[in-house]
């Protein structure tokens, strides 16, 4: 039986899509840099069973074996996270988006998105339209959310329509 690749190797494989070390250049992909390993393990769980919507990353989580899942989730956690560069957003709409989040995320994406030791995704200085497509997934029912996630959106979505949504990735576009 052949041995794991090392974690690096993996990692590097995925670096036309999300960047070397994990940080995307493009506006459709999430930078996987800091990402905690229950994070990433978790999510390529998700693409590998069809329970998040993708294009092509349910095909390629398919193809790693566990221990080539943890082995890229190792090599993505002890990368540093870089946020996307030179996004546009409106201080407005991130300055309600602020609010939303410390009302309805900070409890699971502490420190206003910027941590991964909650284990639940960085989103302070992701690509906004990738923060747009993963939420828009989430919404309409193409991919898992977490059961507290979903109850929070669902309120949050309620109260505040579309237009928080809005507020929510201008808020996170603008950190930096």
């Amino acid at each position: 039986m052949a041995e794991t690749p090392s974690a690096a190797m993996l990692g590097y494989t995925c670096a036309g899509c999300h960047g070397t070390n994990g940080n995307s250049n493009g506006p459709a992909m999430p930078s996987l840099a800091g990402a905690s390993k229950d994070y990433i393990i978790e999510v390529m769980e998700y693409y590998a069973t069809g329970e998040r919507a993708s294009t092509i990353m349910g095909r390629i989580a398919k193809g790693y074996t566990k221990d080539e899942v943890a082995a890229l989730a190792e090599f993505f956690s002890k990368q540093k996270f870089v946020p996307a560069k030179d996004q546009k957003f409106d201080a407005k709409l991130a300055k309600k988006g602020a609010k939303l989040h410390d009302k309805y995320c900070e409890k699971c994406h502490a420190e206003g998105g910027t941590s991964s030791e909650d284990d639940a995704g960085i989103l302070a200085g992701q690509w906004t339209p990738y923060l747009k497509y993963t939420l828009a997934d989430m919404m309409s029912g193409k991919s898992h959310v977490p059961k507290k996630m979903k109850k929070k959106l669902k309120k949050m979505h309620k109260k505040t329509g579309d237009a928080g949504i809005e507020q929510l990735i201008n808020f996170y576009a603008s950190k930096k």
